[in-house]
This record gives structure tokens, sequence and C-alpha cells, in this order.
């Protein structure tokens, strides 16, 4: 129903306005009485062969939605009625910021993917967390980020300030350095400054009565040089994982126009599917499966996710497989998962 039905018709208008669109729909809907219960009878999963441990927190099943989606932690309750096993909200920044200017988001159909550039619009750290103190037991991921106007030499402060505004009220982190929509922002990438900022929120983390789980969300385009330069950086800082890929600059093998495809910002779907993959099993592999992966990138059916683990993922995420393929997408992977054994 929903690729035959509603997806035609959401996808005739601004993608940006669809999104903002399905936020108020959905959250209309989950207020009807039974709504939430069809909603989760039709699309949970539960199964003793979905649960995991990883990185200390226990998963009810090892498909998230990404971060991205629900930026600013206003869904994540509703959102997991329709299966997932958690949420990951932001990137969420110090201060509010509006974003690029519009547009920055666009559909390419023929390569079932996505352009964003949206530069980590977002209504400010303190105002997610209001939100956050409602959970009701979703298992949640908070992704973290510096605003657009800190300077790269003063970006550790920006993190450490949204890692004190979540740390009671999300189950790990994930430090984002990996965004081409924020200039500048992927210099934190180089081993340097990457280190000082993991080192320093590990500091602030062990001054915790109990730690969280600090992640790493790394972008596709790196070499294996950087990749391997990754592994170290973890091993170094005592991490707790990363999380294989966020969007890519490259536009190679993409069917859509020329000038859509041109677009700025990073791209995700179905064109990112085989690179995740590769960087999933490149760490893995040359890491001796020394920490946990969470596989996201080009998942549109549960073949490409079953190929992420299989390939050294512990979990994986949806972002832009869940917009093209609809919630259906997280059953057939959760069944696909039991049935492989995984």
């Amino acid at each position: 129903m929903y690729k035959s039905l509603i997806r035609p018709i959401l996808f005739r208008y601004d993608p940006e306005g669809v999104h903002h669109f399905t936020f108020k729909m959905i959250r209309f809907l989950s207020k009807l009485p039974l709504v939430t219960s069809i909603i989760r009878s039709k699309y949970k999963v539960q199964h003793s062969k979905l649960e995991r441990e990883v990185f200390g927190l226990k998963f009810k099943n090892p498909v998230g939605l990404a971060a991205g989606f629900d930026k600013d932690a206003k869904l994540f309750n509703e959102l997991s009625d329709f299966g997932f096993g958690f949420i990951e909200i932001g990137t969420l920044t110090p201060k509010p910021q509006d974003g690029n200017p519009k547009k920055r988001l666009f559909r390419l159909k023929m390569d079932n993917a996505i352009i964003n550039r949206m530069g980590f619009n977002n209504g400010g750290v303190e105002d997610a967390v209001k939100r956050l103190k409602k959970n009701k037991g979703v298992l949640i991921g908070g992704n973290i980020g510096k605003n657009k106007i800190t300077p790269n030499e003063n970006a550790v402060e920006d993190y450490k300030i949204c890692f004190d505004a979540l740390f009671d009220y999300v189950d790990y982190f994930v430090v984002n350095v990996s965004s081409p929509n924020t200039p500048n922002l992927r210099a934190l990438q180089d081993k340097e400054p990457l280190t000082e900022l993991l080192n320093t929120l590990q500091e602030k983390n062990q001054q915790k009565p109990s730690q969280k789980p600090i992640l790493l969300k790394i972008a596709p385009d790196l070499t294996d040089e950087q990749l391997l330069d990754i592994i170290d950086i973890i091993k170094d800082t005592k991490i707790a994982g990363v999380i294989a890929t966020n969007t890519t600059i490259s536009r190679a093998g993409l069917k859509s126009n020329i000038t859509l495809a041109n677009e700025k910002g990073g791209l995700s779907g179905k064109p990112l599917t085989s690179r995740s993959t590769e960087i999933i099993r490149f760490l893995s592999e040359k890491s001796n499966k020394s920490f946990p992966i969470i596989g996201v990138g080009g998942i549109h059916s549960a073949t490409d996710a079953i190929e992420k683990m299989e390939a050294g993922a512990s979990l994986v995420q949806l972002y832009t497989g869940f917009i093209y393929e609809g919630p259906k997408l997280i059953k057939k992977i959760n069944k696909e998962v039991i049935k492989k054994g995984l």
C-alpha cells in the first residue's frame, strides 16, 4: 500500500514539506484510539533471535532509525511503534540554527536516492531535552555536532555542551564530524583533531557515575589509509564503536539528470549500498572485529541489511530506504534476521 499508493502521492510534493507533513500525520494518527496498537501489530516483530547486546546496551532488535530523520526528538516514541529497535536523534547543536537556505533536499527517484544539504538545522540541544524527558522506554542515540558559526578550533566546546545536556536522556552518543553540509566540519576527521575531540569526551564520560557508549560516525569518502587511522583512533581513545557511514559527496554512476545529480550536499540511498558495506568489511577485518559497527547506507531491502551484518555490522540503521520502501522494510529485515539466525 505504501509503495503503490502513499509514496506516489507524497513524491509529487517538495520533500522537506512532505517530511513535516508526515510528522504531523503520524502524531495525529497516534492519538486516535487503537491506531498505535494497529501499527505495532502490523510492523513490530518480537523474537529472542532479534535481541542482542552491543556496547553494553540491550537492543530488542538490530534495526534502528538513523540520525537526521527525527533531528529534534519530536517523534521518537511514535516512530518506535513501526518496529525500530532504537532511534537516533539529531544531529543536535548547542544553539538553535536554521541550517542552509532552502531548497536543500532533493529526491533522485531514478537512483532511489536523496541529496541533502540541510546543514544541521535543529532547535538546539536544550529544546530536544524537554521532549526526551517524555521518553516511554525507547532506546535513544544522541547524535551531536557543532554550530556552523563555531570555528573548528573551538569545536570541542560545542560537543562538550551537547554531551553534558544529553547525558541523562540518551543511551549512547554519536560524534558527527562527517557531514558534508557544515563548512570545514570534515576536517575534524583528521587524526589529531579527532583524537583530541574523542579523548576530551571520554574524559568527561569517565567523570560520570556511569559511562555512556560513544561512537564515531564516519564518511564513506575516506581512503583506506584514513580508515586505518580511524581504527588506531578507536584503539587509542577507547570509544565504543563506529557508525559506517554518513552521506557521500561522490556522484559516480548516477542515472538522474545532471542538474539534479550535481546539487551540492550529501548523497544517501541505493548508490551508497556497496561502498558502505565495503567500509564495514574493511574496518571489521582490519581491526580483527575489535569494536562494534552500526551499518547504515543504502539499505533498501532485507538482503542489503543482511550483507552489512555479514560484513561485520552488529546493528543497522535506515533512513533513505525507510522513505523509499516504507515501514514494511523494518519488518522484512527483522524476519530475515530470524530466518538467517544472525
